[in-house]
């Protein structure tokens, strides 16, 4: 028995009733058995505390706690009150 498989990349949604429903017609007019693996968008947003955790812990990030990074004073600039 031959498991060979061709692979085919087509995009779909998931309907009201659990349905996969494919966005374009599939190029088969026989019938067949398939596999299907489904990927799901993972959550991409995260939140500015997670985020800026991440970055302090990161080692690229590392050359900033350098003395000569420290350029700027409390002098420097005017000061920002944030009304929101």
């Amino acid at each position: 028995m031959d498991n060979t498989m061709k692979a085919i990349e087509t995009t779909g949604i998931i309907d009201k009733q659990h349905r996969l429903v494919l966005d374009e017609v599939l190029p088969f007019t026989e019938k067949s058995k398939v596999r299907v693996i489904i990927l799901l968008p993972e959550e991409s947003d995260i939140c500015e505390k997670e985020w800026l955790k991440a970055a302090t812990l990161n080692p690229a990030f590392d050359f900033l706690k350098e003395p000569e990074e420290d350029i700027y004073t409390r002098e420097d600039g005017k000061p920002f009150h944030d009304k929101g």
